[in-house]
């Protein structure tokens, strides 16, 4: 039998698809917006249904206690310029599923991918997982309707579970939020409904070069897959090729082999798991000391008496213009399990960056991730991609209260850019919020030595570290996703 890890990187590397081809794909898929009819408005607080803010607290609460609500949160710290402050947060304890459906044709996995309206997404339709919910939605507090393939993640027996983790949420915005990202391979046969269709790793790996089509719940999925496959232990990219045809039940032309020279420090990157400049001891035990050396101290508080922020008719915000501010929609769709709410949302007020430095060392690309402390993170720090912040907060500060490598990624050479698109966040909670999510290469002259919360890791390493909880942030996550050998 293969390991999961070689049908990965197997589906990764072809993009031939008899049921849906590359180039036919754009067509299926804004065919599915304009299939749909749907409105999104902002309306005033006071026309939310079902919302309210309480009065004791001035949270922003749901009747039933479900779904999320608007709190406050008191932050202290001991990390960077502003070591207390208080903030808007999104609270929402119990954990969703973001899974993928997964089936072999042809000895090649397959992905069921969804073309999912959620009100805050830009262009209202991205590419979703399978399933993506919350409890409360496919417990159907909302009183609607079960979502599609809910059953394939409530009853596992007959499956094969190929990714099941726990993972957070954007910290800064939620307080200890994570969500359950699962991979199912089923070998039944399953019923493709209008708004679902059949995709390889590698398809999906070149729809991520485009904007705003491959949805943050995807990416945080995708970003737990593995590929340093037991069988290619001590091999080199000439002996793919080989194995896989060895795999017996795989068309091997139809895998894509023929790597540029980039794709091919990604392929050999993904597949160290054992030879990075540090080894994996060494990693946690940097990890271990900046989790004790940092403190955040993070509690709920009235979102009332949140200091510097204001409530108007139609938005929460802060006084000085920055950060986001917290809005109410009604929704008008007809092919989700509710045909009409209302909900918040929380809008950006700038679009942010997202970015991995990487560069050769010991013959083998190493990303440079940085140890990220947010006020909702669950365990103080958790690590994050080189640059991770919302550029418009840093437009009148000096160059040495940037966040570190800031500078050099705004005015990077475009030759070093292999990777620059624009990614959205979660459009359920968040509205038209994007960053630009980059991958630069850096020359043999950028220094080793980094800051103290920086370290330098292997692809393979990265990924070892994401199966567990807790470790990479989901712009970490999200990011690493993005990169693919096509």
């Amino acid at each position: 039998m293969n390991s999961k890890e070689l049908n990965f990187l197997v589906s990764a590397l072809t993009e031939h698809n008899p049921f849906m081809k590359t180039e036919n794909f754009m067509d299926w898929f804004l065919s599915r917006r304009q299939t749909h009819k749907f409105r999104i408005e902002q309306i005033p607080f006071k026309d939310l249904e079902e919302w309210s803010f309480e009065p004791s607290t001035g949270n922003l609460i749901h009747s039933t206690g479900k779904f999320f609500s608007i709190e406050g949160i008191w932050v202290e710290t001991n990390v960077g310029r502003v070591s207390q402050w208080s903030q808007p947060i999104m609270n929402q304890p119990e954990i969703g599923i973001l899974g993928i459906l997964a089936k072999k044709f042809d000895g090649i996995l397959y992905f069921l991918m969804q073309a999912k309206m959620e009100p805050g997404n830009i262009h209202l339709v991205q590419l979703a997982p399978t399933l993506q919910a919350t409890r409360s939605n496919y417990t159907r507090v909302h009183r609607g309707g079960t979502p599609p393939y809910l059953e394939y993640f409530l009853d596992k027996s007959d499956s094969t579970i190929l990714v099941d983790s726990l993972q957070s949420e954007q910290g800064a915005r939620f307080l200890r939020k994570r969500n359950r990202n699962i991979i199912i391979e089923t070998s039944k046969e399953v019923q493709v409904l209008d708004d679902y269709c059949w995709l390889t790793l590698g398809q999906i790996y070149k729809l991520i070069q485009y904007d705003h089509i491959i949805n943050m719940d995807s990416r945080t999925v995708l970003s737990c897959i593995q590929f340093a496959a037991p069988e290619l232990q001590g091999m080199g990219v000439s002996d793919l090729l080989p194995t896989v045809k060895n795999m017996g039940t795989v068309d091997a032309s139809a895998v894509n082999c023929d790597f540029d020279e980039f794709q091919l420090k990604l392929f050999n990157s993904a597949l160290a798991t054992n030879e990075g400049v540090y080894d994996s001891d060494t990693i946690i035990s940097w990890f271990t000391e900046l989790k004790v050396r940092y403190e955040l101290n993070a509690e709920c508080i009235p979102l009332k008496f949140v200091k510097n922020w204001h409530k108007t008719d139609y938005q929460i915000h802060h006084d000085k213009g920055k950060y986001f501010t917290v809005i109410a929609v009604a929704v008008q769709t007809d092919n989700r399990e509710v045909l009409n709410w209302t909900q918040p949302l929380v809008k950006p007020q700038e679009d942010g960056i997202v970015a991995y430095l990487v560069r050769n060392i010991s013959g083998v690309l190493h990303f440079l991730v940085q140890a990220k402390v947010e006020a909702g993170n669950f365990d103080v720090v958790e690590m994050a991609p080189t640059v991770q912040c919302v550029t418009g907060n840093y437009k009148d500060e000096k160059s040495e209260n940037l966040p570190p490598f800031l500078e050099y990624v705004s005015n990077v050479p475009p030759e070093r850019v292999h990777f620059s698109t624009f990614q959205s966040e979660e459009g359920g909670r968040f509205f038209q919020e994007e960053n630009k999510n980059m991958l630069i290469e850096l020359g043999d002259d950028f220094p080793l030595k980094v800051p103290d919360n920086y370290i330098w890791m292997t692809m393979g390493q990265i990924k070892n570290f994401i199966r567990y909880n807790n470790f990479f942030n989901v712009e970490g996550r999200c990011l690493l996703s993005c990169f693919g050998f096509l």
